[in-house]
């Protein structure tokens, strides 16, 4: 292994970027167990996951100096990283929802480049489907009654139902209809198909969607995000690392991340998501454009989500989203922009707060490792850009990540 500050030659690949000091690069991902997980504690995912992160890239525990870790016990970094024999000299613990991870791998990307780090490496796990099958815990309908939340809580105004009447201010103010929402669950379960991993595989059809058990006006059963087990880790570092790693590197080319309220009354706008701060951003950190991308990985608790995210990173105009997810456009085979390519939140897996996923699936897919669901780019070779956009609580914070190799 070369010593940390130790010039090893320029890569093949380098970031077009404006980001400043070292180049960064995702040298290692991967998956715990997911979907069924019955007989393993959440520490014990995020530990898999990081082996398999380390293995993948071909480093070792040693050369992991900084560490990200949220959402799972009272001081989340220390007791993580004391379970998986770490003692970083760099954390975070940022806790915004669906967004922590890309946020995190933004500010990871910082630290490395100013420096601060060499090697950050982001876990998560979580046993959210076994806990409540075993009556460890239940179902959350919020977050809380504290703080501008008790407006809110004493209604009724569960998590879900925020989501839903978002997405029906989008169907009344811009025509967006039902059967549209429901094309974005029935492409994730046609991605999720393609993937041996994936939770649910089997298709499903609009009417299916439609005729569902009702959760919250509008939104039935299979608008809703799937409840599963699992963990993902996500391994950045700096460029001398990359020649010693055995995958190629994905480069981080350009980061952003936005917050905006926490009380849904203090939304200025329900068709609009924090993506579109942090997607500009990115984009124009990174030197490119949204209608470069080969791919778009999108935080999908519910179908409205995926929706006004592709708005809102610039896939299609404010208003059109429910146009332009029909005629399969999301889909892996033969779609113009394939979304979710794991078959997302709605079909793969969803064990909380799943915006590392997002990432692990990006980079797969940019290494060329993604099997039957790998994506192409127009020249009919591996894809060279994509986007990874995490979207946290009610569309209160989002991060927003783009990649390329």
């Amino acid at each position: 292994m070369t010593p940390v500050g130790t010039s090893v030659g320029t890569s093949a690949a380098t970031p077009a970027g404006t980001r400043g000091g070292r180049k960064v690069a995702v040298v290692g991902v991967a998956l715990s167990d997911c979907g069924r997980v019955d007989q393993a504690t959440p520490y014990a995912l995020h530990a898999q996951a990081a082996r398999r992160a380390l293995a993948d890239a071909g480093l070792e525990r040693r050369h992991v100096d900084g560490f990200g870790s949220a959402g799972l016990g009272t001081l989340p970094p220390v007791e993580v990283a004391e379970y998986l024999g770490l003692r970083p000299t760099w954390v975070d613990s940022t806790a915004v929802g669906g967004s922590t991870w890309e946020v995190m791998a933004a500010h990871a990307a910082d630290a490395i480049a100013a420096g601060h780090a060499n090697a950050v490496l982001l876990v998560y796990g979580s046993t959210a489907r076994a806990d409540i099958k075993a009556g460890r815990r239940t179902g959350n309908l919020s977050f809380g009654a504290r703080g501008p939340l008790q407006f809110e809580v004493p209604y009724g105004h569960t998590l879900i139902a925020k989501y839903a009447m978002a997405a029906r201010r989008h169907m009344i103010e811009f025509g967006t209809t039902i059967e549209q929402l429901a094309e974005v669950a029935v492409q994730a379960r046609a991605n999720a198909a393609l993937n041996p991993e994936a939770m649910f595989r089997d298709p499903i059809t609009v009417d299916d969607v439609l005729t569902g058990p009702m959760i919250a006006d509008p939104f039935t059963k299979l608008h809703c995000c799937i409840r599963s087990d699992g963990g993902a880790a996500v391994l950045l570092a700096a460029e001398e690392y990359v020649r010693d790693c055995r995958t190629a590197p994905v480069w981080v080319l350009g980061t952003g991340e936005h917050v905006s309220h926490s009380a849904m009354s203090e939304w200025p706008d329900f068709t609009v998501s924090p993506a579109a701060v942090s997607g500009r951003l990115a984009f124009e950190r990174a030197g490119v454009t949204a209608a470069e991308m080969d791919f778009a990985q999108l935080y999908d608790a519910f179908t409205y989500m995926t929706l006004v995210t592709l708005e809102d990173l610039g896939f299609c105009a404010k208003g059109e989203g429910g146009a332009f997810v029909e005629k399969g456009r999301l889909r892996v085979e033969g779609g113009e922009l394939p979304v979710n390519t794991d078959g997302g939140g709605l079909s793969a897996q969803h064990p909380g707060m799943r915006g590392l996923f997002l990432l692990v699936e990006a980079v797969r897919q940019l290494r060329g490792e993604a099997g039957a669901r790998q994506v192409r780019g127009r020249d009919g070779e591996v894809a060279r850009l994509g986007v990874a956009s995490g979207t946290g609580g009610w569309f209160c914070s989002a991060g927003t990540v783009v990649l390329g190799r």
